[in-house]
């Protein structure tokens, strides 16, 4: 048993009248009127959920379809039934709106056999469309570069709590975006898409581009990384200048070659991109396996063979010495260093080697637990490094250190973004990110509690592992070979930036075909096979940018800000959501709440200024820039934004205060309605009635801006909405801020006096009129128009301001000189010495004096 209730469309019998069910049907079929309507049925089991639909390959039956199954269930006429049994062989109302989803209409490929080609893409799943994506692009370089000598700096306790932070921001950001990924299907575009279509083109723009600069940056950040893996660990002698005073140089020439192939690599074909990416993912996984296999290696007695020498508990330079038991044992690299150290030797202690990863239970985990934050060119915190100590190349603090790893967090939005490729999309991002998000976060807070319980305190302090030789501390620990780390690394980073390069030409394709930077539209063209080919010169261009700068620990910020910024308006969009209601806001998944939403926003902007708030402040005022840009240049698209819909409810709440009660004598100004007489062509018959409208408002209060057809509603429609839209073009040009209205009515005195009783809403109406002193007065017509319209507004209390002349008053563009006089003669409240006063507020009428005249009569003087 099945409870139905059907909805039957009524034939129409003009085909002008049917309009399109959907935008894209309403602009790509054809024909669609003369198809008979079909009806609509939902279908509800005893469990009260929807049965799944039947299969149907064209989402409008033909006539002889409907007439055939009329046989069955009976004539089409008044077909009006709230319950019916047998209704298996009709369509529901969920197999049509799918159908009309997935309407396409070029015809099908294979013209002998009449049927369509059918999709044999093959649809992903939760592991392999979202969860390894996700992982690959949330474990970079950083992990293997900087988690140990944020470790060594923070100590354990404030990394910990670094990256509890970031992990967190991500985590209610991921939840916030599951949410909003769930109310719909999000195509390419990712970030930029959700963000667009929730709060408006306006942020879409704004934030989509800032997500664009940050992945752009993304892989500047990757092609350094990669480069000092390759110069500084895997392949020294590679080094074109010295490495020890001019490495920037190193890497900005070998940073420019990888950053030139990658780009080739992109360039000839995405597919090959894709095949790497495999391949990339294998060597993450093996990484941190060899990572975790090298922890518990060491474990059982760690690893006596790595040694190095401290001098007071600072890490010395391997290239000093040879021999920490006598200090005098010296291998030099120049007569300097040399006279250097025999210049202190004599007062300093002798050096002390120690055991570089005693093991699990044999470190001071105590002592790694302190923060050791330093100036630049510091050894400890209360001396300058002296030779041979190994110095700190950069000032530290917990927020730099926070800004730095932030970037080690970021990618989840990977997932989203293939959510065409996915088998359910609504089910499998949810899983997949948040499963992604709860692993990454699990290594990387294992790790920081690992390294600090398993490596020396001053090795760990060592960022580049001069100590020992110039290795890379993880990769000493790993097991069962340091190169599984040196490999791993250079190929996830590669790999990282090639994902990178791709992505971000389509992100920019993307807001280029929405058009809302006329400035992009270059970009929105691809070549032959659909590529962005123009897009991808750009992110070279802007990527070469984040390689000169030739210093990962500052390109880092950068992309901290960018994706903050990103992340933060996700949850902004699902906070505003939440908190309006709106009826589509229906998002599949549950656990999300307004609260976490805004609480992972606040966690955002927190983040942003204490990382670094110069940066902060730059990608705000980037955000600004676009954000007035997109608006001043008057955004085309209309998405249904929940912006809009928050200035509905502030409006909506705005007008119900202003019902509380009338306003203070001192808060009255006029609230004007403009009554306007429009030529044939529905143009103002004397449009400097609206140029003094808007010098007497000067943009501020309530302006309304109404005429009247002499016509019937019924046969006028079109003329209507035609008049309204040219007087909202007169009331643009004289620049206006205001509503405009036009009503049709047989009767003009009549239409007159509706625009006088009910225009406005609620408490938001006028309370002044104007209208222009007619021209020819003396016609019997003419005169009882104006005399009637003045009484109606008198009728209701309305001040009534008649313009005389008023073709003669100046425009907006005038700049009058000289004095406006008010002669008041009758006692009218104060009414005429505000309108010179309001009118002085203009830049027409700024540079006049005001001089007032009155009656007075003289007492007198006995």
């Amino acid at each position: 048993m099945s409870v139905r209730f059907e909805v039957s469309a009524a034939e129409l019998e003009e085909e002008s009248l049917t309009e399109p069910v959907s935008e894209s049907l309403s602009s790509r079929s054809q024909g669609y009127g003369a198809v008979n309507s079909p009806q609509l049925y939902v279908e509800l089991n005893k469990s009260g959920r929807a049965q799944e639909p039947a299969t149907d390959s064209n989402p409008f039956r033909n006539l002889r379809d409907i007439e055939l199954q009329s046989d069955h269930f009976g004539s089409q006429e008044g077909n009006l039934a709230l319950f019916e049994d047998e209704i298996h062989q009709r369509p529901k109302i969920s197999a049509l709106l799918s159908t009309l989803a997935k309407y396409d209409p070029a015809p099908a490929s294979n013209t002998q056999t009449g049927k369509p080609k059918r999709n044999k893409a093959t649809r992903m799943g939760t592991l392999m469309g979202v969860y390894l994506p996700t992982i690959q692009n949330i474990f970079g370089i950083l992990l293997f570069l900087r988690v140990t000598w944020i470790v060594g700096r923070a100590g354990v306790v404030d990394a910990f709590f670094i990256v509890l932070i970031c992990c967190c921001c991500t985590m209610l950001t991921a939840l916030s975006m599951s949410a909003i990924a769930t109310n719909g299907v999000v195509p390419a575009g990712g970030s930029y898409f959700m963000i667009s279509r929730a709060l408006g083109p306006e942020f879409g723009g704004a934030v989509g581009l800032l997500f664009y600069l940050g992945t752009t940056f993304a892989a500047a950040m990757y092609v350094l990384g990669a480069i000092e893996l390759l110069l500084t660990y895997m392949a020294p002698g590679m080094a074109i200048f010295d490495p020890d005073t001019d490495m920037f140089n190193n890497m900005r020439v070998y940073g420019t070659i990888i950053l030139l192939v990658l780009t080739l690599i992109v360039f000839v074909g995405v597919k090959y991109v894709n095949y790497f990416a495999s391949v990339c993912l294998v060597s993450v996984i093996i990484s941190i396996i060899a990572i975790y296999a090298g922890i518990l290696a060491a474990g059982h007695g760690g690893y006596p063979g790595i040694t190095y020498c401290t001098l007071e508990g600072v890490a010395v330079d391997s290239d000093a010495h040879c021999n920490c038991s006598n200090p005098q044992w010296l291998r030099c690299v120049g007569n300097e260093t040399g006279e250097k150290w025999l210049e202190h030797s004599h007062t300093l202690p002798p050096l002390k080697e120690r055991v570089a990863i005693p093991g699990l239970g044999k470190t001071d985990f105590s002592a790694n637990s302190k923060s050791h934050y330093l100036r630049d060119g510091q050894a400890s915190s209360s001396d300058d490094a002296i030779y041979p100590q190994i110095a700190a190349d950069a000032t530290t603090s917990f927020t730099i250190l926070l800004a730095i790893f932030f970037p080690s967090v970021t990618g989840i939005m990977a997932g989203s973004n293939r959510s065409g490729d996915l088998k359910d999309a609504q089910r499998s991002i949810p899983r997949g990110t948040i499963a992604a998000i709860a692993t990454t976060s699990i290594v990387y807070l294992t790790c920081v509690l690992f390294f600090g319980a398993t490596i020396d305190g001053p090795l760990l302090r060592d960022k580049f592992g001069e100590s020992i030789g110039g290795s890379l501390t993880v990769a000493e620990l790993s097991w069962p070979s340091p190169w599984v780390i040196y490999i791993g690394a250079f190929l996830s980073t590669t790999g990282a930036g090639l994902q990178s390069l791709t992505g971000a030409p389509r992100l920019l394709q993307a807001i280029a075909i929405d058009n809302l930077i006329p400035i992009l539209g270059v970009f929105a063209k691809g070549n032959s096979k659909g590529e962005p080919t123009t897009a991808l010169i750009l992110t070279a261009i802007i990527a070469e940018v984040g390689i000169l700068i030739a210093s990962l620990d500052q390109v880092a910020p950068i992309i901290t800000m960018f994706f903050l910024m990103c992340y933060g308006f996700v949850n902004l969009a699902c906070t505003v959501q939440s908190l309006l209601k709106t009826p589509n806001w229906r998002p599949r998944f549950r656990y999300y709440h307004w609260f976490t939403a805004f609480i992972g926003l606040l966690l955002c902007i927190v983040l942003m200024f204490i990382s670094s708030w110069y940066y902060a402040l730059a990608a705000i005022a980037i955000a600004v820039i676009v954000y007035k840009y997109i608006e001043y240049r008057g955004a085309e698209k209309e998405w249904g934004d929940g912006i809009r819909g928050l200035a509905l409810q502030a409006a909506r709440y705005s007008l119900l205060r202003l019902e509380a009660g009338p306003p203070h004598t001192k808060n009255w100004r006029p609230q004007v309605l403009v009554l306007v007489k429009l030529d044939e062509d529905f143009k103002p018959s004397n449009s400097r009635l609206l140029s003094f409208s808007s010098q007497l408002k000067a943009g501020k209060g309530l302006t309304l801006v109404s005429s009247v057809l002499q016509a019937e509603f019924k046969n006028s429609f079109g003329e209507v909405s035609a008049a309204r839209q040219c007087l909202m073009r007169a009331m643009k040009e004289e620049k206006i801020k205001g509503f405009s209205q036009v009503i049709a009515s047989a009767n003009v005195a009549l239409g007159l006096s509706y625009l006088i009783q009910g225009s406005g809403l609620g408490s938001l109406t006028h309370n002044t009129v104007i209208f222009d002193w007619p021209d020819s007065w003396k016609r019997k017509l003419t005169w009882k128009l104006f005399v009637a319209t003045i009484r109606e507004a008198a009728a209701g209390h309305h001040a009534v301001l008649v313009t005389k002349g008023v073709s003669t008053f100046p425009g907006n563009k005038e700049r009058l000189q000289g004095s406006v006089d008010v002669w008041w003669i009758v006692h009218d409240g104060g009414m005429l010495v505000l309108l010179p006063f309001l009118l002085r507020q203009s830049k027409v009428w700024k540079n006049c004096r005001l001089r007032i005249f009155t009656v007075a009569r003289i007492l007198a003087v006995i």
